[in-house]
């Protein structure tokens, strides 16, 4: 009798992606805001001047990407913190308090 051929299977890498310290969703958070601080940058260098083009540029670039790792400390997912004892009955939440 020969058996089944045994074939491994792929479960992917089951961790969040990182790339230079930016994990998961931040990852494409902090892609946009380089783009639209740039896009935004050029918008101004056209309409006032390369001084104020280039500190909007770097401005928008340091202040998201730096608003993007705080909120990456509270982690990947939002989670909601709300402290009690819930009970879930027939689809209805009621919610208990601690004293």
């Amino acid at each position: 009798m020969a058996s089944e051929p045994i074939y491994n299977v792929y479960k992917g890498l089951q961790r969040p992606l990182v790339f230079k310290a930016f994990k998961g969703k931040y990852i494409y958070w902090g892609i946009g805001i380089l783009v639209g601080s740039l896009v935004l940058g050029i918008i101004i260098v056209v309409t006032v001047s390369m001084l104020v083009g280039a500190v909007v540029f770097i401005g928008g670039m340091v202040g998201g990407l730096f608003y993007i790792a705080t909120k990456q400390k509270k982690g990947l997912h939002s989670k909601d913190k709300s402290k009690g004892i819930y009970i879930i009955t027939n689809c209805k939440i009621a919610k208990f308090d601690r004293t």
